[in-house]
């Protein structure tokens, strides 16, 4: 449909999308199929076959639609519409984070239930990416004339990393201005920084052996370990540690040695506070029974996600609180290695946060090193810049929110790889659950979207990207 403004035709993008809703879904169907998660990396295929096959899929749907695609040496793709010096950017990812447990569906076979699709990454990000797909479509089927060249940019390592983007900017063209659709609408004009840190060394401990999380950006929703040290007394313990924080879990032993296992509740690493920590409780609980100090000192350090014990708190006015999510545990013999990921405003830095971690590893006698992996820096894009009030009109005449603002997350996003580029969308504010089924989101388990909302998004970026590149 396209609607008469005075001289100028104006396309409804919502109402275009609704022809094309079948073939998106299908699509998206398609590319949620691919179980692209991180694996061990083969020639061309740099984070593993199943990213490979899916940077395949969405070229190959690029190709046989008319448009110029190119392979980055399987770091990344790029599908582009129309030319210009200058250019329009989207950057989307197709790789995905570990399913996890607890699934009611299969991940990995798309399914429609009461208007939401459900699969591992249809809201992070393979349904984002096809939308910005069939955002390009609508534009090439509909012959829009643009002063610039449209570039949808699909990363394999956005969840572990980056390092598709640490290469792209190396080796391909860097749009001129732009977006990922891997956030929250309106627009996210700033993102927290991001710290690895590592505790490593050995230490005395009763805990054997313990290996949990897949991904320091997830909170560890099940772990278990296994203690050298049993008795009936700390079965009752354990069972009262259950049942006083509301956990299950379970063990089981033979001898002096057992098993514990507890669940939590899974969550993204920028939000631990919807999480519960498994690990954290484990190494609480045996810091307690067995008045263990290693596991006792450590569960000090990390338990608050605020960061608190070790004097990282800090409440920004634009970006909110820092946050601290312990992602990654491996206990073997006295060896351990964990992983902490760190999310923090403008206002700190990795120096404070550091300082505040060794200040207090001294004054506890915490043997262990503690160190810097990365750090990432904050991003922050003026709230008044064309590129924000574009994207933010744009939302808003669609969505017709007039209220929520823009904002700033503690994710961290492809919009810190390249300048002049911001968070936009998929999800909308203030969505809930339907009565009676459960929705998962980003890195949880049954993730799903609602198709009236993939639609919206569609349309939303149709006319972003018209707008940008006219």
């Amino acid at each position: 449909m396209v609607k008469i403004v005075g001289e100028v035709n104006e396309m409804d993008w919502l109402e275009e999308v609704k022809k094309y809703k079948e073939d998106l879904i299908e699509d998206v169907k398609g590319i949620i199929a691919i179980p692209s998660i991180k694996d061990t990396p083969k020639e061309g295929a740099p984070f593993g076959e199943g990213c490979r096959k899916a940077l395949d899929h969405m070229l190959a749907l690029g190709e046989k639609e008319g448009f110029t695609v190119k392979n980055i040496d399987g770091y990344a793709g790029v599908i582009t519409y129309g030319e210009g010096e200058e250019s329009v950017g989207m950057l989307a990812h197709l790789d995905v984070v570990p399913v996890g447990e607890g699934w009611s569906k299969d991940p990995f076979a798309m399914v429609e239930e009461n208007g939401y699709l459900f699969g591992r990454g249809v809201l992070d990000d393979k349904g984002p990416a096809m939308s910005g797909f069939y955002a390009l479509k609508m534009l090439k089927d509909n012959h829009v004339k643009l002063n610039k060249k449209i570039m949808l940019i699909l990363g394999c390592d956005e969840e572990s990393g980056m390092d598709c983007m640490n290469y792209y900017v190396k080796h391909a063209e860097v749009p001129t201005i732009g977006f990922t659709p891997d956030a929250e609408f309106p627009v996210i004009y700033g993102e927290k920084g991001g710290l690895h840190v590592q505790i490593s060394g050995d230490t005395e401990t009763v805990i054997e052996s313990m290996h949990a999380g897949e991904r320091m950006n997830i909170v560890i929703g099940k772990a278990s370990c296994v203690v050298k040290e049993w008795n009936d007394r700390a079965t009752d313990m354990f069972d009262f540690y259950l049942k006083s924080n509301g956990l299950k879990g379970s063990v089981a032993y033979t001898g002096e040695k057992a098993e514990l296992m507890i669940e939590g509740a899974f969550a993204h690493a920028a939000m631990p506070y919807l999480g519960n920590n498994a690990a954290l409780h484990l190494l609480n609980f045996v810091g307690n029974c067995f008045h263990d100090k290693f596991a006792a000192d450590t569960y000090e350090m990390l338990h608050d996600w605020q960061g608190k014990p070790v004097d990282i708190f800090m409440e920004s006015a634009t970006m909110g609180f820092l946050t601290m999510n312990t992602g990654i545990v491996n206990i073997e013999n006295g060896h351990v290695e964990i992983t902490i990921d760190i999310r923090y405003p403008l206002e700190t830095n990795a120096d404070i946060v550091m300082a505040g971690f060794h200040k207090k590893a001294k004054a506890i006698n915490y043997a262990l090193d503690i160190t810097l992996e990365k750090d990432t820096k904050p991003l922050y894009v003026d709230p008044n810049s064309e590129l924000v009030t574009t994207l933010s009109n744009v939302y808003r005449k669609y969505s017709k929110d007039e209220t929520t603002p823009n904002m700033t997350i503690g994710g961290g996003t492809y919009a810190k790889k390249f300048p002049n580029f911001v968070a936009f969308g998929p999800e909308f504010p203030n969505r809930t659950q339907p009565e009676g089924m459960f929705v998962g989101g980003c890195h949880q388990k049954d993730e799903g979207i609602r198709v009236d909302d993939l639609l919206c998004a569609t349309a939303i970026y149709a006319e972003a990207l018209e707008k940008l590149a006219k």
